[in-house]
């Protein structure tokens, strides 16, 4: 093989994802709620309404990920889905609440990875990003 499979980008990163997600999930442990439906909780706070599709694209989450932590959210009754073709999705009162009381600890995980990447980490990540959109 040209490249060792311990130089594989794909494996880095993933590795990297799965690193960054244990310590959402060490902070998250008493709510159960996953690193990716606080994100959706979070993108639904800030864009209000939006096309269940939308989530997908703005979060680069694929189509049977959103699908499937929509339908664990609106059972646990934080966003309900309107019944459309294509759905559009809003916190209930109850996810409104949850994400502004998850606001802190997800604060508290930013707080201890950008501890340990730096400023220089954190603009790498940026720039690694910009590079690979």
């Amino acid at each position: 093989m040209k490249y060792e499979l311990n130089n594989c980008i794909g494996l880095r990163l993933r590795r990297l994802s799965r690193i960054v997600d244990g310590y959402y999930r060490k902070n998250l442990i008493d709510y159960e709620i996953t690193e990716n439906q606080l994100t959706i909780l979070f993108l639904l706070s800030e864009m209000k309404k939006v096309e269940q599709g939308r989530i997908g694209k703005v979060l680069k989450l694929e189509r049977s990920t959103v699908s499937r932590n929509i339908k664990l959210l609106e059972k646990k009754g934080l966003i309900r889905r309107s019944p459309e073709y294509k759905p559009e999705i809003d916190l209930t009162a109850k996810g409104k609440n949850l994400a502004l009381e998850l606001i802190p600890l997800w604060e508290k995980t930013m707080d201890e990875l950008i501890a340990k990447l730096g400023d220089n980490g954190m603009q790498i990540i940026k720039k690694l990003e910009m590079k690979l959109v």
